[in-house]
């Protein structure tokens, strides 16, 4: 049977900061081959942005067919002298593994793959296990999953039920089951005036008033009272730049930078039209533009995300619950088309110097994910 805590030390020694691969691709598919796995290799690459390599790998052809989400692609360590350990090395040191990418998530790809081997040493499993591993969650997300499920769609690889393998859990193992996320639409608004000197401002037109009443009509703004399973929709701003440096000139164009995380009850298209809206009526000429790539999305409590959490309070001893936070994730791009958790480690230090796991937290997790698989295969 695979190691979990092997694994994830052979993939954290993979420099594989986005779009750089490193080997990593190529340690899951070793490690998914013995097993009896297909492998697909796939790259991707639209013009102005970096190829990136993704594999679809899969056991069986038939259903129930449960896919797992990962991603071995990192973040950048920042100063590596500040790391206890260097980033790239998983070291253990008390029970502990470092290194960038242990929690977020190679821990969570090597627990998953060693969860497989784990039920095929007892038994062959009915239906399909599959696993889309892409190496672009950590950047742009262009040439990676949503490429990867174009694919599958086009090929009939679509899974009935999906798990991605995001660290969900603040602070234990079984606190939180992810069944949902908010999307997230950025903006900038930008006001053109005329420069002038700040000592006649008559002879000028400063854009920087106009540009403040219109970022208070956004920011005052309550969009929603949250639903169910979702916060509040907030709008957040992120920036406010005129490019000028001198106190005694008035600029001739002032910007704004705003992110929103908005819930179920929004799209980008009807948020554009409400951020609009309020705009036009503040009575003042502007220019907007907004983009996104992250649609708000909820599994809503059913067959599947009940096995998963039964899975989870099993093996923790916790009731997970159910959860709609933090950022953006692969999720969104395989949850319209089926049900779709997240459930991984800690996401106490992803992305921080000293990022970490723990022996016993990967071996937990690998114990979950077979429950997982033994419960929907079995």
């Amino acid at each position: 049977m695979i190691d979990p805590v092997e694994l994830t030390q052979a993939l954290v020694r993979c420099k594989s900061i986005t779009p750089a691969d490193d080997g990593a691709l190529d340690m899951v598919a070793n490690a998914l081959i013995p097993l009896g796995f297909d492998i697909e290799r796939l790259r991707f690459e639209e013009d102005g942005t970096a190829p990136i390599d993704n594999i679809f790998a899969r056991f069986g052809s038939s259903g129930p067919h449960l896919c797992y989400l990962g991603h071995t692609d990192v973040v950048p360590p920042g100063d590596e002298s500040l790391w206890k350990h260097p980033p790239f090395s998983a070291a253990i040191e008390d029970g502990i593994v470092y290194g960038r990418g242990t929690a977020d998530m190679k821990g969570c790809n090597a627990a998953f793959i060693a969860a497989i081997s784990r039920l095929f040493n007892e038994q062959r499993p009915k239906g399909s296990i599959s696993l889309l591993i892409t190496g672009d969650e950590e950047a742009a997300a262009i040439n990676g999953t949503v490429k990867v499920i174009e694919w599958m769609r086009h090929n009939k690889q679509m899974p009935d039920v999906a798990i991605v393998g995001e660290p969900s859990n603040a602070s234990t193992m079984g606190q939180t089951l992810r069944v949902g996320r908010r999307g997230s639409l950025t903006g900038t608004i930008t006001v053109t005036g005329i420069q002038g000197h700040s000592a006649y401002p008559e002879r000028a037109d400063n854009p920087v008033p106009r540009l403040i009443r219109l970022l208070s009509q956004l920011i005052d703004y309550k969009f929603d009272e949250g639903t169910e399973h979702f916060p509040a929709t907030h709008l957040v701003a992120s920036s406010v730049d005129v490019g000028n440096p001198a106190a005694n000139v008035i600029p001739s164009k002032a910007t704004a930078l705003f992110n929103m995380r908005f819930n179920n009850l929004w799209t980008k298209e009807t948020l554009e039209e409400k951020l609009r809206a309020l705009l036009n009526d503040a009575g003042e000429p502007y220019e907007m533009s907004v983009w996104s790539n992250a649609a708000s999305f909820i599994t809503q409590p059913g067959e599947w995300t009940n096995l998963v959490r039964d899975a989870v309070t099993k093996v923790s001893g916790k009731t997970p619950k159910f959860d709609t936070g933090g950022g953006t994730s692969d999720a969104r791009f395989i949850a319209p088309f089926c049900p779709t958790v997240e459930y991984g480690l800690l996401n106490a230090t992803i992305h921080k110097t000293d990022e970490h796991t723990t022996v016993s937290d990967l071996h937990e997790l690998t114990a979950t994910y077979y429950e997982i698989l033994r419960k929907y295969l079995t």
